[in-house]
């Protein structure tokens, strides 16, 4: 039933716009959509054309029009014959690319604005804007929180791979006053031993041993019930920070989550953190850290827009596709604000976007979306 539902749309969208023609005098706005309806991204690109056809029926305006053309997987050819496909409609503005991958392709098209949905680089340029839920957004709300709880030493941990240079560059908008950075190797056989020597592990679990063995050879009530106590323990003292930040996701993340809980850091003392994960459930399933923050878009909204999918489409949407959703929202906005949109100059607005899932913000020639904390709690996510 998707795939007819898929196909119905597509073909509709590419017969109808196929005739169209610019019209200096014509009112409509042409909205591009870069997906990949071919190759190994297939499923994606479905999903954002579907996305998008929910939030044009939502906006409800007959003005608008979508022009969708396949981008391919990872095919420099096939991207540029969409991007002139979609101007030779009329359009100025596209939705897409989904990746970072051939932005210094869609710098040739100087005359056509593209948003895309990548979160690499919050920085607008020449004629790129970049709406993904970016690290420094992140990071900024992640840093608020910190302040907020009275942390003063915080550890950021993330893997060596391919990201850490990019990891590296962007912690440094960091305005933390005492913070440390630890990578870790993502190997879950090498990770605990490190995670072991960040946590003091052997030196407090000797601690634990020491008390202990003083404690039996005492015969009294305090002794008793303190031995008692330290029975419940795994190790004794605290460690050398008070907050963490874990920059990971899936399985890696679940790895270090683990090696906290088994080197005994304290939740309840230590603010474990991780970045957005699209309240990814197993999270709560793996019962791994009682209380885990973390930024994200609005929940109520985002599960709104889930059921709404499912509801239209009888399938689950991919996590990205809510970005297109936001985005002709955005789009749409701006429009009817400035009454047309010319140039990338039409987005520079001073107050807050409030888009159809999350709050955008334009300053100092970067956009950042506003991102509110939440926490696991008692098997739910629960706002901060």
């Amino acid at each position: 039933m998707i795939k007819i539902i898929i196909t119905f749309l597509f073909y509709i969208f590419i017969l109808f716009n196929t005739s169209l023609v610019a019209n200096e005098n014509d009112e409509k706005l042409r909205v591009g959509l870069l997906a990949p309806f071919s190759g190994e991204n297939k499923n994606l690109g479905e999903s954002l054309l579907l996305s998008t056809q929910l939030a044009l029926n939502e906006i409800d305006n007959n003005d608008i029009i979508i022009i969708p053309r396949d981008s391919g997987s990872d095919d420099k050819e096939k991207l540029n014959l969409a991007i002139k496909e979609i101007i030779a409609s009329g359009s100025k503005i596209v939705i897409g690319p989904a990746t970072s991958t051939y932005f210094n392709e869609i710098k040739k098209y100087k005359n056509t604005i593209f948003i895309s949905l990548s979160n690499k680089e919050p920085k607008i340029s020449n004629n790129l804007i970049n709406i993904g839920i970016s690290l420094e957004s992140q990071l900024k709300a992640l840093e608020k929180l910190l302040i907020k709880e009275k942390k003063k030493k915080t550890v950021i941990l993330y893997p060596k791979n391919e990201y850490e240079k990019f990891i590296d560059e962007k912690i440094k908008s960091i305005k933390l006053k005492n913070y440390k950075v630890f990578k870790y190797n993502p190997d879950p056989r090498v990770l605990t031993g490190e995670i072991e020597k960040l946590t003091n592990y052997k030196q407090r679990k000797k601690n634990l041993e020491r008390r202990k063995n003083i404690l039996e050879k005492k015969d009294d009530d305090q002794a008793k019930r303190e031995l008692k106590a330290l029975e419940k323990l795994f190790t004794l003292g605290s460690v050398d920070f008070d907050s963490v930040i874990i920059i990971d996701f899936g399985n890696s993340l679940k790895s270090v989550l683990s090696s906290l809980v088994y080197t005994d850091v304290d939740d309840t003392n230590v603010l474990i953190s991780t970045v957005n994960q699209w309240f990814d459930e197993s999270i709560l399933r793996e019962n791994l850290v009682k209380n885990l923050y973390f930024p994200s878009v609005n929940m109520k909204q985002f599960k709104k827009y889930n059921e709404k999918y499912f509801k239209s489409f009888g399938v689950k949407p991919n996590e990205i596709t809510i970005l297109a959703y936001d985005a002709l929202g955005l789009i749409n906005y701006v429009w009817k604000k400035n009454k047309g949109i010319n140039t990338i100059n039409d987005f520079f607005i001073k107050e807050k976007i409030k888009g159809k899932i999350g709050t955008f913000e334009f300053k100092e020639k970067k956009v950042s979306q506003i991102l509110k904390i939440y926490k696991t709690d008692n098997n739910k996510f629960k706002e901060y």
